[in-house]
């Protein structure tokens, strides 16, 4: 029964660089913001405080999880999931089957889940390279187990017994049955069919995969460098020089120079001899799992479970179509946008696309596209999403303080999600800004999932969502780009999909579902993001407050990009 990985994102990050600063004699002022924003948008809007000093207060550690006070607290956690998990194995193995193995099963996945995702999220995000290092070992070593459970022969005739009495099979409610189905699936895509040997080298290969998965996503996110010498001198300000190397750690896939896009683009994606390395070790390994375990291609195996169910469906040709026809039109567009605005270099590039398409939002509404920046700080932002989400869901967002030890980087704000009726839904945690070291990724993780608890209470979901914002500037507060706001409000659908996803059991909650079915809710967000009822609500300048509309007549047309 592996434990659902965390993380949901779009791919490749904005990388679009700060928004627009104040220039000349502003500089020296002190920064003007509007006070009349809600309290969600004021958080946002204005630099943490930071906490008085308090020498004897206790601290809580990580997402307020004692043990994780301290790097080492990732062994003590580790060891007692472990250890829990030896005890559920041995109770589900020697209880008779019926509804109870599946709530022991999907308790045996939470002790595991609550472990590896949160270590999963750490790994990457911390800034202390010993807190990283501790959850990458604690990644690795719940891994392991996960597979072992699932090619564990005892633990799966346990699941077999239940699923092979039909009487008892009828007697489970439609969530209970369809849990246990899960499990079982999980168990044959693991090979528990084959031998013992043979399912000691899926373990192996398993294993194998989750390591070069690690180290080949990790190595996405380092910068490139290149001599000073070899770009024009004119856009090195756009990016960070240190001696006589330009640092290139993004797409800066917004930046109104086409030099810029360019040169960032065929620099951060330059092809590396290790990563191309690691990447073909991966599928190689892939493509042997796939091939033990009965399937004849690992896509065949990694779709059998989402909604298209095999590769096939993906080049339908009418799915084909579809795409095409979309495809071709926003391309249309976007290259009606640059032939507009440089004539003289008017072909489309494939570092183009986030840039043109902001530059025909900007002008939907209106708006000059350099202006366009203002009337969206991320505390504007943050407070349309308040706005959404309470007409939208009778949802209100709550920023909230956090304890010491609670979050990684005092930057990071906590949010409490809550429904009219329903009360305190869950939590978000908030890594909006760029750190060093930080994945230039925006994404949403899974620290523990929602489930009924055997006591009658529900376990509140916690998720993190990161992003890669500039600082605010002593100027103004953090300011989005039209692809940023999109990315916030997608990542943004992925958090209130886990808020709402509420069922029984963890194993599928939220956004444990069918990976491209955990897309929908994000993609709908973005309709959101793009659509002028929505964001007049909220566009408005940072420092009067006044609206981005207030004197413009835009006609709204759903056919536009």
């Amino acid at each position: 029964m592996p434990w659902k990985r965390g993380a949901r994102g779009r791919g490749g990050s904005c990388g679009a660089g700060a928004g627009p600063r104040g220039g000349g004699r502003a500089g020296i002022r002190a920064r003007e913001v509007s006070t009349s924003w809600s309290p969600v948008g004021a958080a946002f809007n204005v630099k943490p405080q930071g906490r008085r000093l308090d020498l004897f207060g206790e601290r809580r550690g990580l997402f307020g999880v004692p043990e994780l006070s301290a790097p080492e607290g990732f062994r003590i956690a580790q060891e007692n999931a472990l250890r829990k998990a030896d005890l559920l194995v041995e109770r589900v193995c020697s209880l008779p089957p019926g509804p109870q193995t599946v709530l022991i099963f999907d308790e045996l996945s939470d002790s595991l889940c609550r472990v590896a995702d949160l270590a999963d999220f750490v790994k990457i995000a911390h800034p202390e390279r010993a807190f990283r290092e501790a959850a990458e070992e604690a990644c690795r070593s719940i891994g392991t187990m996960v597979e072992k459970l699932n090619t564990n022969v005892e633990l799966y005739q346990s699941l077999q017994k239940l699923l092979a009495d039909k009487k008892l099979v009828d007697s489970l409610d439609p969530e209970t049955r369809r849990v246990a189905e899960l499990f079982m699936f999980d168990f044959e895509i693991s090979g528990i069919h084959l031998d013992e040997e043979k399912r000691k080298r899926a373990v192996d290969l398993n294993v194998k995969i989750l390591d070069l998965s690690n180290t080949f996503l990790m190595g996405t996110n380092f910068p490139n460098k290149i001599e000073k010498h070899l770009l024009p001198e004119h856009i090195h300000r756009n990016f960070v020089v240190t001696g006589s190397h330009v640092i290139i750690d993004g797409l800066h896939a917004e930046a109104p120079d086409d030099l810029v896009r360019e040169a960032a683009y065929k620099i951060f994606l330059y092809p590396n001899a290790g990563q191309l390395k690691c990447l073909e070790e991966l599928l190689s390994n892939r493509d042997l799992l796939a091939k033990l375990v009965g399937y004849s291609t690992y896509s065949h195996r990694a779709l059998q479970g989402t909604i298209a169910k095999n590769p096939g469906k993906l080049v339908h040709p009418a799915f084909q179509d579809k795409i095409g026809f979309l495809t071709t039109k926003d391309f249309e567009m976007i290259r009606g946008m640059k032939m507009k605005l440089n004539p003289q270099n008017s072909e489309l590039m494939p570092w183009d696309p986030p840039y043109y398409s902001g530059v025909i939002r900007a002008e939907r509404y209106n708006i000059e596209p350099s202006l366009y920046c203002p009337f969206f700080s991320l505390g504007a932002c943050m407070e349309g999403l308040n706005i959404l989400f309470t007409k939208l869901l009778g949802i209100t967002l709550y920023a909230e303080q956090p304890a010491k030890g609670e979050v990684w980087c005092e930057d990071v704000r906590k949010l409490a999600v809550v429904h009219e009726s329903e009360g305190l839904l869950g939590y978000i945690y908030c890594d909006f800004f760029q750190r060093a070291d930080k994945p230039h990724q925006d994404c949403h993780f899974t620290i523990r999932g929602g489930r009924l608890k055997e006591d009658g209470e529900y376990q509140l979901p916690v998720v993190v969502l990161m992003l890669n914002l500039p600082h605010s500037s002593r100027n103004s507060p953090t300011l989005l780009t039209p692809g940023m706001m999109e990315n916030l409000f997608h990542e943004m659908g992925h958090a209130m999909h886990s808020m709402l996803g509420r069922t029984r059991y963890q194993h599928v909650t939220g956004t444990r579902c069918p990976t491209d079915f955990a897309e929908v809710p994000s993609i709908l967000m973005e309709y959101f993001a793009n659509d002028y009822r929505v964001v007049t609500q909220f566009a408005r300048h940072y420092q009067t407050g006044q609206s981005a509309f207030l004197a413009c007549h835009v006609t709204w047309s759903s056919s536009e990009l």
